[in-house]
């Protein structure tokens, strides 16, 4: 993937839910009575920045892009006019400071609930869940499924897509009950197939859930068809056309591309003899040797050099969409954000007493890389990331660690529950503490990252 197109997806992705999480505090701070002098996203030199006057907030858009922060007036800070002091976030009621404080986060949730509503207003596109194999001996052949089985309920979840299908699981799986999913079987008749809650409860950490279940996804298969050739490399050379269909490699025939990526794979170092039938109905054979590139976390991949041809109604007969009302829309999109927040939960409580895998956590390279890879997909798959991230950036902030924004909510109900305010010197402590703690998680996030990168 370019390198800059993913740089810059990644920027973008970070300038709005900073932007997003900032506004929070700035619009409650404004609503009130507060004065706010500052409004920034990014840290260090400004770059850009505009005042109406020297009253009023200025706003800048700063060098370092790793987050943003709204500057109130504050006799902690620096000292303020007698006839301002009204407006000092310090002098403010304490539902009042509350309420600033936690908007950030609460506006991160609130964007991810309209992002959500309005994806599934506009329709949400997907594979439907049909189910094409079952595994002999796996979970989902002892739970009774059967090849032509599309999921219709998975626990209280509707299956959708398999997208949505993938998400009931691993929540599901997270509970370690039973689990019933309703399934409309090949003949049209509607069943019921019990998972055993032993058998579920230790997959959601696999990568590949439908793969450990048993189940593969029904989905097209592309046929074997030239649609691309790249100048120079073996499959231009030997003399292969645009339209091209691959009938058989040494002999043996293929019936789909994946088969023939796999044929070409298959024999390294070996020249392939190719039959093929041109698009005006006469057969060739040609003869090349596969190419070796780089591949994914340093391995070799052999290939000719070749991109399928895609036919226009491909996909007829395997998508589903899935689209709401404005009010039903609204009510998924809250239960996505609210059963998304809990699975983030659920993970890291998991985490902390060895339950689960630091494989978890995701740092800055792995999201710049999805920010790019969803960026190249279309909106709508961007927009379903900056949903997440989102989630995550509003669940992380309302953690009760010291510098974040739930340490500050930990302190006022201190405050609210002791009668007068933690004293300077524990915050200070305790934000000592919360300092360590995140650089110990941003530590652990970026080895995650490499080692997924170093493979």
């Amino acid at each position: 993937m370019d390198t800059v197109f993913t740089i810059g997806s990644f920027l973008v992705a970070l300038g709005i839910l900073i932007a997003i999480h900032e506004f929070g505090h700035f619009w409650v701070a404004r609503r009130v009575g507060v004065k706010v002098l500052k409004f920034s996203i990014g840290f260090g030199r400004p770059l850009l920045r505009w005042q109406r006057d020297p009253n009023a907030t200025e706003y800048v858009l700063a060098v370092i892009p790793l987050g943003g922060y709204v500057k109130m007036l504050d006799e902690r800070e620096e000292p303020v006019a007698e006839s301002e002091l009204s407006q000092a976030f310090n002098r403010q009621a304490l539902w009042k400071r509350s309420a600033i404080v936690a908007a950030g986060p609460l506006f991160n949730l609130l964007f991810a609930i309209l992002a959500y509503w309005a994806i599934f207003m506009l329709g949400d596109s997907g594979l439907k869940p049909v189910i094409a194999a079952v595994e002999p001996a796996s979970i989902a052949a002892e739970a009774g499924f059967q090849p032509g089985d599309e999921l219709l309920r998975i626990g209280d979840r509707p299956a959708g897509s398999w997208e949505t299908s993938v998400f009931a699981f691993t929540m599901e799986a997270m509970d370690g009950r039973d689990l019933d999913v309703r399934v409309r079987d090949a003949s049209g008749v509607e069943r019921d197939r019990w998972i055993s809650g032993d058998a579920i409860s230790g997959l959601t950490e696999e990568p590949d859930l439908l793969g450990r279940l048993g189940f593969t996804p029904q989905r097209p298969e592309l046929p074997p068809v030239i649609g691309e050739l790249v100048p120079g490399e073996p499959a231009d050379v030997a003399g292969l056309r645009l339209g091209d269909r691959v009938l058989a490699v040494n002999g043996e025939r293929v019936t789909s591309w994946r088969a023939l990526v796999e044929a070409v794979r298959g024999h390294p170092n070996q020249t392939l003899t190719l039959d093929v039938e041109r698009p005006d109905g006469a057969s060739a054979r040609v003869q090349l040797a596969p190419r070796a590139v780089e591949g994914e976390n340093g391995a070799q991949v052999w290939r000719i050099g070749a991109g399928v041809q895609v036919p226009d109604d491909f996909m007829d007969g395997y998508l589903v969409d899935v689209r709401y009302g404005p009010i039903d829309a609204m009510g998924q999109a809250v239960n996505k954000t609210l059963d998304t927040s809990l699975l983030m939960l659920k993970v890291m409580g998991r985490m902390l007493i060895g339950e689960a895998s630091i494989k978890n956590l995701s740092g800055p390279i792995t999201i710049a890389e999805t920010a790019g890879r969803t960026a190249s997909y279309g909106l709508d798959a961007f927009v379903k990331f900056l949903a997440v991230v989102s989630i995550s950036l509003g669940v992380l902030n309302l953690l009760p660690i010291p510098v974040l924004d739930g340490g500050h909510l930990l302190y006022y109900l201190i405050e609210w529950a002791k009668g007068s305010p933690v004293s300077e010197p524990v915050q200070l402590q305790a934000q000592k503490v919360g300092l360590f703690l995140l650089a110990a998680l941003m530590t652990l996030a970026f080895y995650v990252d490499l080692s997924r990168l170093l493979g």
